[in-house]
């Protein structure tokens, strides 16, 4: 089985993005890194060295949508920045409902031991790595187990 393009997903949130890649077969994503925004134009070339770095042909960003699923502020915000990333690097960038991601993510950090409370980032870069693992989980054909 020949590797396969890598895929970056990102938590993006007003002061961190949660940065995600998806190893080399496209099974599974790891936290990579957590960004501390600083302006728009420092984000957008901060995450190009990560492609550039890592080879990534498509980009997942989390869609934090109302629990109804509407968009809400974060969400309009989310897509605004897709868009000016989209713009930035030339490549694709894909939503993924990423409803519930971070308390999926502090309840897996929780389960292995891992303090959240002053390690924001960690957070961040596990509610990427949950974000584009259910991006990837939906890709992959269904093996029958």
């Amino acid at each position: 089985m020949g590797s396969k393009p890598r895929i970056l997903g990102l938590d993006v949130g007003d002061k961190r993005i949660g940065v995600a890649i998806s190893d080399p077969l496209g099974i599974s994503a790891s936290g990579l890194e957590t960004i501390n925004r600083r302006n728009s134009e420092i984000d957008l070339k901060t995450i190009k060295e990560i492609i550039d770095r890592h080879g990534i042909v498509e980009i997942v960003i989390g869609l934090p949508l109302n629990m109804n699923g509407s968009l809400g502020d974060q969400a309009v915000k989310t897509q605004s920045f897709g868009k000016k990333l989209a713009q930035y690097t030339n490549l694709p960038v894909i939503y993924e409902d990423e409803r519930l991601s971070t308390v999926s993510a502090v309840r897996t950090l929780v389960a292995i031991g891992k303090k959240t409370r002053n390690n924001k980032g960690l957070k961040d870069k596990m509610a990427a790595a949950i974000i584009l693992q259910k991006f990837l989980d939906k890709q992959s054909p269904q093996t029958g187990a």
